[in-house]
């Protein structure tokens, strides 16, 4: 006689333990690929674009109001037109360009004999720890001293010359760059330099592919700040020495403007100055920056 038994489908029980793992595990998943795209164009110029330029039309505006209110003499405070005007004549004179070029050439020329000479001399006070001894306090030290006082001792010992101006640019940027790539090195986890050697990875091969993948951040921030001094540096050598074997450069423009009175030419050659540095900056060590933190995963838009 058939059996009248039915047999119900036995239903498969999940421990909660995995359900949960697997939760976590799907959300860990998530976390690690976070989708990123390219920003359009609209967006580029609403975020980055319409900012600064509306800052500066605010500033222009400001600045025509105070020269209609005649807040001081035209001779303290010129029009932004006396200040175009300048733009204009040093353009059809041809010497608009030649004054960018003269110091634009040597704060990079100096800046990258600043990078050879800082990143080592970082990478040594940062490993050594007599170096770091002997060194670092001077390190620390000649970052904040003024650059402008190096200029009288480099005239004395190299004369009114190219020379010169180089020299001030490394007193004034070796230092940031060094203690920039030393504060890098000090924040590598030792995990990373213990994992390095026992990888093989020992003396040039461990600073190569271990300490300076790993010392980016900081050393980053080094260059940036050692290019600001670069520029400061050289700026105040151009002010001060006065040669015309130096040629003009955007520091002897600024001059020239003082010793003639011209104000408009002294804010011809304060914006060149300022327009200078914000090129380099945006040009160069903005980019190198979001790469930087692009990989390493802490820029989720690019």
């Amino acid at each position: 006689m058939g059996s009248t038994d039915t047999e119900t489908p036995t239903k498969t029980s999940v421990p909660a333990d995995a359900n949960d793992l697997a939760g976590l595990e799907a959300g860990l998943d998530a976390l690690e690929t976070v989708q990123t795209r390219r920003a359009s164009l609209r967006e580029t110029l609403v975020q980055k674009v319409l900012p600064p330029f509306t800052a500066v039309v605010l500033v222009l505006v400001v600045w025509q109001i105070l020269v209609w209110a005649k807040v001081t003499d035209s001779y303290k405070l010129p029009a932004p037109t006396a200040v175009w005007d300048e733009v204009e004549a040093a353009w059809r004179q041809g010497t608009l360009l030649d004054y960018i070029w003269t110091s634009v050439q040597r704060g990079l020329f100096g800046f990258g004999m600043a990078l050879v000479i800082g990143t080592p001399l970082g990478l040594l006070v940062a490993r050594v720890r007599f170096v770091r001894a002997a060194i670092g306090p001077i390190l620390s030290g000649l970052q904040s001293l003024p650059s402008v006082a190096w200029v009288p001792p480099a005239v004395l010992w190299l004369g009114l010359n190219d020379s010169m101006m180089y020299a001030v640019i490394l007193l004034g940027a070796v230092p940031s760059i060094a203690n920039g790539l030393v504060a890098g090195v000090d924040q590598i986890p030792p995990l990373f330099l213990r994992a390095g050697r026992t990888l093989g990875a020992t003396g040039w091969r461990n600073a190569w592919h271990i300490v300076m993948p790993a010392a980016l951040p900081g050393y980053v921030a080094g260059l940036k700040q050692g290019w600001a001094f670069s520029w400061r540096s050289l700026m105040a050598a151009e002010i001060i020495a006065q040669s015309p074997d130096l040629g003009i450069g955007l520091g002897q423009l600024l001059e020239a403007g003082r010793t003639n009175s011209s104000m408009s030419q002294v804010f011809l050659a304060i914006l060149l100055i300022l327009i200078v540095g914000i090129a380099i900056d945006l040009l160069i060590f903005s980019p190198l920056e979001r790469w930087v933190l692009r990989s390493r995963g802490l820029l989720v838009k690019s």
